[in-house]
């Protein structure tokens, strides 16, 4: 019994051992054999089936024991026959144990050669998912069962113990611009270990990935826990070259990236769970030779930089906080352009997005702000340029050597910043500004230098309202900037000196100095923005030179400075409201004084043949207490030389400016020479001027735009030179009226008031003084006599009752008080030895006629004779019927001539050169006391 017991186990024994061959080598063949033929099966059939792929594959490989699948050479390509997918090897290696506990367990995942092209379609989908589209169109969707909820059910329990990537490659082709653009990145390297799905207190797994592209690379390496989601690590980007960058932000770049690299790195901490957590520390960020240009057509970039570096950058999104350590920018090359349109050229691109950003940014702008700082920004070996084209002229201003230094910023915004600024003009001249800035409210303390600046590079805009040209002259300038802006308006301070040197101006459309200086120094200045009002201590203008011309055209030089205005302008300032007297300006100034050194002024006036020229030279002196606002009155004390030769002096009083207050000047020449100003006498008189000098004294007051003024000219030695035709010169006797004027010693003086307003543009001083001495000219020689007044009235007559002695009738002997005038007459052409008087012997022939007549009758007084013989022979002499022996009217007159001759020569002294007879007359006047009227001729010599 025992025995048959004993063989029935040995039986059974034997009967499992054989069948757990068997099912070994069932196992066996399968695992070996059965199901790689069966994968390599499978699987492009599954791939043609789920995707529409055609796929190869080279070899399966498994092993039962081990639990490893090998897959060799898989190959796939879409409908279009591209490839899709593939690799060169697959190991899976599981693990049994990890089975047993329930868990997927894989040792190792390793892949080695993959490839993968991923496109991009033109409606933003991807090659995967229109393929499997394609392939599996969607059935319609099921009710869902009662009873079934969409909670997510615990994800299984995966574990990986190490996935490895080797040699991968990643095509991404992009159909979504106008041009496909593709991008490879190789080597894709990936390695992950000790990774499960479920949470092990205290294991995490950890992972590295280094992607390329080109030379563009991605490392990223740290821990990583699935469940629930944890990771930390590090994260680089390096190398990303501008064609990358452009493609990506092209729908949100508007302009042409044409050089650059970013590397990008950063330590990070994420979590997933009740709340999502994420942290960025210890990031740096290097942007290398950037280059940019305005858009595809430009010929060169308009920005570029060597290197720009931003580190310690943290980002704690909990926080909400954003956080940036020193930025770092080096050998910026920025350029910007202003069109004749007034558009900068960088704003353009960005025009057409400003309706987008706006509203996005109204999207965005609920929820808590972010806190973010900035340790520091520091810019060295910067470089700026500005074209302008707006102007006329188009000017170009570049800053080089630029540096910026700028302290700590934050969300704080009333907290101060620091800052400093300096840099070299191209052209020429140091700028730097230093101090602090609030940005909210916006204050600024700012301390500025400026040296040697180069002023010709902004005359550009100097010719915007002005008619010049700068060709030489340098700014400095030292002061402190002070701007509140807490409160509307803007209110601030500036506190300073300035000095121009070297300046030099030119009419723009000549050549020829206009205005120059040595240096103009304004120290101290007081500017304060609102209310407008600026002060200076001194002004200093050291060596001035001006040169006045007046063209052919009767223009000055210097009213072409200012640009006329367009008529727009002109009607738009017509049209506004006309300001008060009592009203305060709107811009306030005051100087305290201007010291005058060495200056110059030359004059000339091309409007005469020859021209004439002159000029004043060692200009020195004082203006003080100059301002727009009442009370005020300043003292001006300026001395000089005219024509190198004469002394100037000008002093007075000035009121205060662009009122009514009364200004009192005094200008005093002594010595001008008058030969210089022979140019003037042909003009207006007809002659040159050969010797003589000329002493000023004007005495000037003007109101407002009102002027009274008072010319006393005195000329010493005038005589005057040849003719000169002038169509414009006085028709009179010249010669005479100035030998009226002058007196015994030869010295010509005459007072020239005149009046009129300052704003009439016909209205000339110079002009309307030359007029009134050439008008006292004429008036002179066409009422010869009146121009010895001074010399009658002593004598209690009148200038005119000089030119005319009368007789008694038929007599050579004068009339009662006729002595005395022939006295006073007799000074006057002894005072003026250029006068030469022209006697005419007279007689009128009724009275003289009726007298001698009588004294023929009575035989000169002896004989008695009745009134009835005296009636008679009248009568008949008027009618012709009794006449006087032809001879006796003329003698009478030749005697009356002679007579007042003698009495001239001999008994007052007049030269015998100075008196001339002329031919007797018929034709004398009656007085109204009965005498009979010679009268004088004067004439020069």
């Amino acid at each position: 019994m025992s025995v048959a017991k004993s063989r029935q186990r040995s039986h059974m024994s034997r009967n499992l051992l054989i069948g757990f061959l068997v099912l070994l080598i069932l196992y066996t063949l399968a695992g070996f054999l059965l199901l790689p033929w069966w994968l390599e099966r499978l699987v492009p059939e599954q791939l043609d089936q789920r995707m529409g792929w055609q796929a190869e594959i080279t070899e399966i490989r498994t092993n039962p024991f081990t639990l490893q699948v090998e897959a060799l050479g898989l190959s796939a390509a879409d409908n279009d026959g591209e490839p899709v997918v593939g690799f060169d090897r697959l190991l899976v290696d599981m693990n049994f144990f990890q089975l047993v506990r329930g868990i997927a367990g894989f040792e190792a995942i390793q892949l080695d050669e993959p490839y993968v092209r991923v496109d991009l379609l033109e409606d933003y989908s991807v090659n995967f998912a229109r393929d499997w589209q394609s392939a599996n169109p969607e059935p319609a969707q099921a009710a869902p069962k009662a009873g079934q909820t969409d909670d997510t059910a615990a994800p299984p329990r995966l574990y990986f113990g190490r996935i490895e990537l080797n040699g991968g490659e990643i095509m991404f082709r992009d159909f979504t611009k106008e041009q496909m653009a593709e991008f490879r990145i190789v080597p894709l390297d990936l390695t992950l270990n000790d990774l499960a799905t479920w949470r092990r207190e205290g294991q995490d797994s950890d992972y590295s990935l280094l992607a390329a592209l080109g030379s563009q690379t991605i490392e990223w390496q740290g821990d990583l826990s699935v469940a629930p989601f944890y990771s930390n690590g590090t994260l680089k980007v390096s190398s990303v070259d501008h064609e990358t960058l452009a493609h990506f932000l092209a729908p949100f770049f508007p302009y042409d990236l044409r050089g650059g690299s970013v590397t990008l790195s950063s330590d990070y901490e994420i979590q997933a769970g009740d709340t999502f957590y994420l942290e960025t520390t210890n990031g740096q960020l290097n942007l290398e030779n950037l280059a940019i240009a305005l858009d595809e057509k430009s010929e060169q970039a308009r920005l570029s930089n060597a290197m720009l570096s931003v580190d310690a950058i943290g980002f704690d999104l909990n926080r909400r906080e954003i956080s940036i350590g020193q930025v770092s920018l080096d050998n910026l090359d920025l350029a910007l352009a202003r069109n004749s349109t007034g558009e900068i050229d960088w704003l353009a691109p960005l025009a057409a997005d400003e309706g987008e950003a706006q509203s996005d940014g109204e999207a965005s702008a609920g929820g808590q702000p972010f806190r973010w700082s900035v340790e520091g920004v520091a810019l060295s070996g910067g470089r700026v340029l500005w074209q302008d084209s707006q102007p006329e002229r188009a000017a170009e201003i570049a800053l080089e050597q630029l540096s910026v230094s700028i302290g700590k910023l934050s969300h704080q915004l009333e907290e101060p910043v620091s800052y400093e600024v300096a840099g070299m003009l191209a052209s020429g001249g140091r700028l730097s500004l230093n101090g602090q800035v609030t940005p909210a409210p916006f204050t600024l303390e700012a301390a500025i230098s400026g040296n040697d600046v180069a002023l010709a590079a902004f005359e550009p805009y100097v010719q915007e309202g002005a008619n010049l040209a700068i060709t030489g002259g340098t700014l400095g300038v030292d002061g402190n900037l002070d701007l509140d802006g807490q409160q509307e308006p803007l209110t601030g301070t500036f506190s300073g000196t300035a000095e121009v040197a070297g300046m030099n101006l030119e009419l723009s459309d000549s050549s020829g100095s206009l205005v120059s200086w040595q240096t103009l120094r304004l120290a101290p200045i007081e500017y304060n923005v609102y209310p407008a009002r600026l002060e200076i201590g001194t002004v200093t203008l050291a060596q001035p030179a001006i040169n006045i011309v007046r063209n052919t055209d009767s223009v000055h030089n210097v009213e072409r400075i200012a640009k006329t205005p367009a008529a727009g302008g002109q009607e738009e300032t017509a049209s506004g409201p006309p300001e008060t007297g009592d009203s305060e300006p709107e811009f306030i100034f005051r100087i305290g004084q201007l010291m005058l050194e060495n200056g110059e002024l030359a004059y000339t006036d091309r409007t005469l043949d020859p021209a004439f020229t002159t000029s004043f030279d060692e200009l020195n002196g004082s203006v003080t207490g100059l301002s727009n606002i009442s009370p005020q009155q300043g003292k001006v004390s300026i001395r000089g030389r005219v024509g190198g030769v004469a002394d100037l002096d000008f002093e007075g009083t000035i009121g205060t400016l662009g009122t009514e207050d009364i200004s009192e000047l005094r200008l005093m020449m002594q010595g001008v020479s008058l030969p210089a100003l022979s140019p003037y006498f042909g003009r207006y008189l007809g002659y040159g001027v050969d010797s003589g000098k000329l002493n000023l004294n004007l005495n000037y007051e003007i109101a407002g735009s009102r002027i009274d003024a008072s010319n006393l000219v005195v000329m010493d030695r005038l005589e005057l030179g040849s003719s000169i035709a002038s169509d414009q010169s006085v028709n009179a006797p010249v010669k005479l009226g100035l030998a009226l004027l002058r007196d015994s010693n030869g010295v010509i003086e005459v007072d020239l008031p005149i009046s009129g307003d300052l704003s009439d543009p016909s209205f000339r001083v110079g002009q309307v003084v030359m007029r009134a001495f050439v008008n006292l000219l004429a008036k002179a020689a066409a009422s010869p006599f009146s121009m010895l007044g001074s010399i009658a009235e002593l004598a209690g007559l009148s200038g005119e009752e000089l030119g005319k002695v009368g007789f008694i009738p038929g007599s050579i002997q004068l009339a009662e008080g006729e002595a005395e005038k022939l006295a006073a007459l007799a000074d006057a052409l002894l005072e003026r030895p250029d006068l030469l008087l022209n006697i005419r012997g007279n007689v009128e022939p009724e009275a003289d006629g009726l007298a001698l007549l009588r004294d023929e009758l009575t035989a000169g007084g002896q004989q008695e004779l009745s009134e009835e013989e005296w009636q008679e022979a009248r009568e008949a002499y008027l009618a012709g019927e009794r006449s006087l022996a032809p001879e006796a009217l003329s003698n009478l007159a030749s005697s009356r001539g002679v007579t007042l001759r003698n009495v001239l020569q001999q008994t007052h002294g007049v030269p015998t050169d100075q008196l001339f007879l002329l031919d007797p007359a018929r034709n004398a006047g009656v007085g109204s006391e009965g005498s009979v009227i010679v009268s004088f001729n004067l004439d020069v010599r």
